[in-house]
């Protein structure tokens, strides 16, 4: 699908609204690009035609941007460009729609904090620690097995189990240098 990709620099122009769904919710908004040029005659900056955007933002996204955002914030909007054709009343209209992928606060114009958003355990990984328990690592394989217990050498930080919420430790980053020499030493 051939999509066409824009990014945009504006100020949100009303409320994020924010409807929960069985897909994960949807974000809405309006948003102002105004272009601005300079004038040579008058030697100062002047404002352009102002275009508006309807912004929408799909599950995790919208969730975030509804927390985050207000009327008048300078934004950079990025995502794909939809225009919509259609006849209400006997009129045609156009609408031009952002289906978002990413949404920042414009630091050119201000500062922002970020905040990480806490997520739940994704059901893959609880599926698997499930699976595993009683025959994961530092058990025994068989009933009456004589086999020795085997730790781990270290904790993969995506592995499953109670390890793959920490960082790697000195063993993670040796074996990470291990393969990059085996590679022919290239970084």
């Amino acid at each position: 699908m051939n999509d066409t990709v824009v990014t945009l620099v504006g100020n949100v122009a009303t409320g994020v609204e924010f409807r929960e769904s069985v897909t994960g919710g949807a974000a809405r908004f309006r948003f102002a690009v105004t272009s601005r040029r300079w004038d040579r005659q008058r030697s100062v900056w002047t404002d352009g035609p102002t275009s508006f955007y309807t912004v929408w933002a799909w599950r995790t996204l919208g969730q975030n941007l509804a927390a985050s955002v207000s009327v008048g914030e300078p934004l950079v909007v990025h995502g794909r460009l939809r225009v919509r054709e259609d006849e209400r009343d006997g009129q045609r209209r156009t609408s031009v729609e952002i289906d978002a992928v990413a949404v920042g606060h414009d630091l050119t114009r201000g500062t922002s904090a970020f905040r990480r958003v806490a997520r739940a355990t994704p059901s893959l990984t609880e599926r698997h620690v499930g699976a595993t328990q009683g025959q994961g690592w530092g058990q025994e394989r068989g009933p009456g097995s004589r086999e020795p217990v085997r730790e781990p050498a270290h904790e993969s930080v995506r592995g499953a189990g109670e390890g793959a919420s920490r960082s790697p430790g000195p063993a993670a980053t040796s074996v990470g240098a291990g393969a990059d020499a085996a590679a022919g030493g290239l970084a």
